[in-house]
């Protein structure tokens, strides 16, 4: 996966697409992560990015950018299947740490909280 796919891949797009991107994210975060669990070495990060995404006082391209990687993340079609067990999550991860660096500092210790609350209630059972 190059450093152009990820940047479209990446794109904060208009409200409009945010929104059925938030939806989607919604939808399928908790069920994606669930498998995953143990595949992301990042697990907390993702969690609190989640958190993060869904936050109306984040930034909306901060937003933007986090929905569109979290989209990506959740969709079962992407560019490895993650039905691959061992690299089905690597090409989802490269995204994601893409989207951290670009959007460094604006995960904020009470999106930490919220997952740290997640994750000790069963990874998103009662997110």
């Amino acid at each position: 996966m190059d450093d152009v796919k990820i940047g479209e891949i990446l794109l904060p797009g208009e409200e409009p697409e945010q929104e059925r991107r938030r939806q989607k994210v919604e939808k399928r975060f908790w069920p994606v992560f669930k498998r995953a669990f143990r595949q992301v070495p990042f697990s907390r990060d993702l969690v609190a990015a989640y958190y993060c995404a869904l936050d109306p006082t984040t930034p909306t391209r901060v937003r933007g950018i986090l929905l569109a990687a979290l989209a990506y993340f959740v969709l079962p079609f992407d560019a490895v299947p993650d039905m691959l067990v061992g690299i089905g999550f690597t090409d989802d991860i490269a995204v994601l740490t893409a989207a951290f660096a670009a959007i460094r500092g604006h995960i904020r210790g009470e999106h930490y909280q919220s997952a740290d609350r997640a994750l000790s209630d069963g990874a998103g059972e009662a997110g």
